[in-house]
């Protein structure tokens, strides 16, 4: 829903005077796609950027859009299997629209950093939590059953005790536990069949906050595998609409290292699945088991540049004896080439009444990734 911050009638007369660029969007694919358009604003040629930038859709009604921390010009396209759209960019100052995305470091609860968009949440930890809870370098995800908002108004009401986020009252909970794994898709360093695990975040910078798009980074204590010490850092982006959050991992290696990005499996018996499209993309889904509170979940992740393999894997933490299975993705990074994937979930109560449904998403995520939209600018 938009919130304009004056009225329609000015926004279509400063159209009316400005010619702007015409922009064609065709789906290749055979499924409909909900998909952020993205434009590098050096394309937008004659469009000084500094005026700002405004886009119309096919029927001249304004629509979200927002200039990217790497200078992308982006909005979302709902369009229809093998369907074309057309679009309008014109300058000028875009209405203010309701944000549909929000990440933020939560200094409040041990430095949590906290995102979410209008389906999904996410939550890593900071070193502010490693004294009270110790280490925990995975990802945490919150389920959600609300199109709304809800970071700020789960912590302020959980710190507050009025409610706590573990229970449900109505948009939704979280009852992920992450302890000392991966959690729902993060990566470490796989040298030796070996999980080396970093530790919290110390550091964080946000890059962008919507209201289509949040991107920020976290930065980690350097990390020693084999005798070899480096950095760590992670990209973290999530658009609006989406499953699932993107992910940039980076290592400060001068070697090839294997790594592996893993989900957390409750028992080691679980089973999991994987698949491979025809150009190399990889999925890795795993359904957590289902509980009385929070019902079926269902988590995965997808590589665009593909896994070397998938397998399952068992250790024990030395000090507590807790032990610990992931199905694991492996694959190679390279110096100075970071590796980019995803990691999301789906849930039963918000759109996935079962396994089946959110892997036909997964599949059609992977697919949409080999199959970019064809964007032409007139």
């Amino acid at each position: 829903m938009k919130n304009l911050c004056f009225p329609m009638a000015a926004f279509m007369l400063l159209l009316s005077c400005n010619s702007g660029l015409n922009i064609t969007v065709e789906n290749p694919s055979e499924f409909d796609r909900l998909e952020m358009v993205e434009i590098p604003t050096d394309k937008l040629v004659n469009l000084p950027a500094e005026k700002g930038y405004i886009v119309a859709d096919q029927k001249g009604e304004i629509i979200p859009s927002q200039i990217t921390y790497d200078g992308k010009l982006i909005f979302q396209a709902d369009i229809k299997a093998k369907e074309t759209l057309s679009y309008t960019v014109k300058t000028g100052k875009q209405p203010t629209f309701q944000p549909r995305v929000y990440g933020r470091f939560i200094p409040e609860r041990k430095d949590d950093f906290a995102w979410e968009n209008d389906r999904v949440a996410f939550r890593i930890y900071g070193a502010a939590l490693i004294p009270i809870d110790g280490p925990s370098n995975g990802l945490d995800i919150w389920y959600k059953k609300t199109n709304s908002l809800i970071i700020d108004k789960w912590y302020k009401d959980d710190i507050g005790g009025v409610q706590s986020y573990h229970d449900d009252h109505g948009e939704g909970l979280d009852d992920y536990k992450v302890g000392r794994t991966l959690g729902a898709g993060m990566m470490a360093p796989f040298e030796n069949d070996t999980l080396t695990l970093n530790e919290n975040f110390v550091s964080q910078e946000v890059l962008e906050n919507g209201p289509l798009r949040t991107t920020f980074k976290l930065t980690y204590k350097d990390i020693t595998v084999n005798g070899k010490t480096f950095g760590e850092k992670r990209t973290f982006s999530l658009d609006a609409g989406s499953q699932l959050t993107k992910v940039t991992q980076e290592y400060g290696i001068r070697d090839t290292l294997t790594v592996a990005a893993g989900l957390i499996k409750r028992t080691e018996d679980d089973e999991a699945y994987s698949a491979y499209t025809e150009n190399g993309t990889a999925a890795v889904a795993y359904e957590e088991p289902e509980n009385e509170k929070a019902g079926k979940v269902y988590v995965s992740m997808v590589f665009p540049t593909g896994l070397e393999r998938v397998i399952s894997n068992t250790y024990t933490i030395t000090h507590s004896k807790e032990t610990h299975s992931h199905v694991l993705g492996i694959t190679s990074y390279y110096p100075n080439q970071p590796i980019t994937y995803y990691t999301g979930y789906g849930w039963e109560k918000f759109g996935f009444p079962n396994f089946d449904s959110f892997q036909n998403y997964i599949g059609h995520f992977s697919r949409a990734l080999e199959e970019p939209l064809i964007i032409k600018i007139t």
